[in-house]
C-alpha cells in the first residue's frame, strides 16, 4: 500500500495560519499586561480619612473639576495655613496654605489614599472611567473637624 501523497487536509493548514496571526498578536498583549504600572506605592500612603471628625458644616468654597486637575476657589474672608484637602473621603494632598480670596489648582494624581494609591484621575491613557469628585473636604490640622466644600459637578465626565 502506498503513503497518502494527495493535498494536504484542510484543517492543517487553518490551524498552521491561525497560529501565526494569533502568536504575534498574543506576545503584544502579554508585553502590554507586563509594562502597565501599578497604581499605588506604599511610601506615598497618607494617614486614613478621619471619620470620627467628619461634620456637616459647609463653606461656600466651590470645586471645578477639569479633567486630570480641580480648582479651589475660596471665595470667602476666611483663609487656612498648612491643611489637607480630602476627596471623596479617602484620597489625601497636603497644601501649604488657602488664603482668602485664593484660587488653588492641584493635580488629582497627587491625591493618595493610606494604601499608597493614587486618585483615579483619567488622562488620555487611562483604563477605566475616570473616578468623579464628589466629596471635598479641609482639615486645618490634625485632629481638627474637617470642613466642607461645594464640589460642583461638570459635563461629561461626571
Amino acid at each position: 500500500m502506498e503513503p497518502y501523497s494527495g493535498p494536504a487536509p484542510r484543517a492543517n493548514t487553518y490551524n498552521a495560519a491561525m497560529i501565526t496571526r494569533c502568536v504575534p498578536f498574543l506576545v503584544l498583549l502579554l508585553v502590554c499586561c507586563g509594562c502597565s504600572r501599578t497604581n499605588f506605592d506604599p511610601e506615598l500612603a497618607t494617614r486614613s480619612y478621619p471619620f470620627e471628625l467628619h461634620t456637616t458644616e459647609v463653606l461656600p468654597i466651590q470645586v471645578f473639576r477639569d479633567g486630570s486637575h480641580i480648582e479651589i476657589v475660596n471665595s470667602t474672608d476666611r483663609g487656612w495655613g498648612p491643611s489637607t484637602i480630602w476627596v471623596n473621603q479617602q484620597f489625601a494632598y497636603e497644601v501649604d496654605h488657602l488664603h482668602s480670596g485664593q484660587r488653588l489648582t492641584l493635580d488629582l494624581f497627587e491625591f493618595r489614599n493610606d494604601l499608597g494609591e493614587r486618585f483615579n484621575a483619567g488622562g488620555i491613557f487611562r483604563t477605566r472611567q475616570p473616578t468623579p469628585v464628589r466629596l471635598v473636604e479641609l482639615q486645618p490640622g490634625e485632629g481638627q473637624p474637617l470642613v466642607g466644600f461645594v464640589a460642583i459637578r461638570g459635563g461629561a465626565e461626571e
